[in-house]
């Protein structure tokens, strides 16, 4: 099961079905630090390479927030192009290896999700979520933009649904319209709901023929080998965005209040 209760960093268990559960966290809603990006990237990869591992399910610790986004700490001290792209790298890196990975991978989003934490959602291979899992790309609202998350977004909920939460940037969505365009597969009333749905979904496919579910997978990602780069290039943009003084201040005020 998930690790109800991690406080802030990764991490992992695997039950005796080969179902593997990542939990990521961070006491501000469980935001994304550089640090908890890293290891998540890096657990997602060694998961990849075990073969004793059939299936991953992706979640966050509590029972509130699934993802706040990136951390406003790390993103007000940003003060060089270099240290913005190692920042912004930190999210290509993760959905990369998500998109990597044999293994099919179930996100479970048990509350809100801003920024980043969309883009994880979205490049999940099957996400489930609760009633509660409103979204929101709030990037344009602080000067930067959606640049690395936005391809996983938009293989979910196409351009215009892509569109329509990157402009909008200060207005939520609700998990029922989430999923009505495809970013999440269901969504239950309460997280118990969603964790006997993920349970059951995971166990099914523990179960299945592992060489068929990678197959699917490479079919579901034809098309985004190109990632490694595009990813990068994305994150250069949001590493020069990120200097500018209009972001500065507007992260500013985010903050204050």
């Amino acid at each position: 099961m998930l690790d109800a209760n991690l406080t802030e960093g990764v991490s992992l268990s695997v039950d005796d079905r080969g179902v593997a559960y990542v939990t990521f966290a961070h006491p501000r809603s469980n935001s994304l630090p550089g640090a908890v990006l890293a290891a998540l990237a890096d657990q997602i990869s060694e998961l990849g390479r075990r073969e004793d591992v059939k299936v991953v399910v992706l979640g966050s610790a509590g029972d509130r927030a699934f993802c706040a986004g990136a951390s406003f700490d790390e993103l007000v001290a940003i003060d060089n192009e270099e240290t913005g792209l190692a920042f912004f790298m930190g999210f290509a890196n993760v959905i990369n290896a998500l998109r990597s990975i044999p293994q099919l991978v179930i996100g479970r989003v048990q509350g809100k999700a801003v920024g980043g934490g969309v883009g994880l959602a979205a490049a999940t291979d099957h996400c489930l979520a609760t009633q509660h899992a409103a979204v929101k790309l709030s990037e344009l609202a602080v000067g930067i933009g959606p640049f690395v998350v936005g391809p996983a977004v938009e293989r979910k909920l196409g351009v215009a649904g892509l569109s329509e939460l990157a402009i909008d940037a200060t207005f939520w969505r609700s998990a029922e319209w989430a999923c009505q365009r495809g970013l999440y597969a269901g969504v239950y009333e309460d997280a118990q709901a969603l964790d006997d749905a993920v349970e059951g979904l995971a166990g099914r496919l523990a179960a299945s023929n592992p060489e068929a579910m990678s197959a699917l997978k490479r079919t579901f990602w034809g098309g985004t080998e190109h990632w490694d780069t595009l990813l990068a290039e994305r994150a250069a943009v949001s590493g020069r965005l990120v200097l500018s003084a209009f972001t500065k201040e507007s992260i500013a005020r985010f903050k204050a209040g």
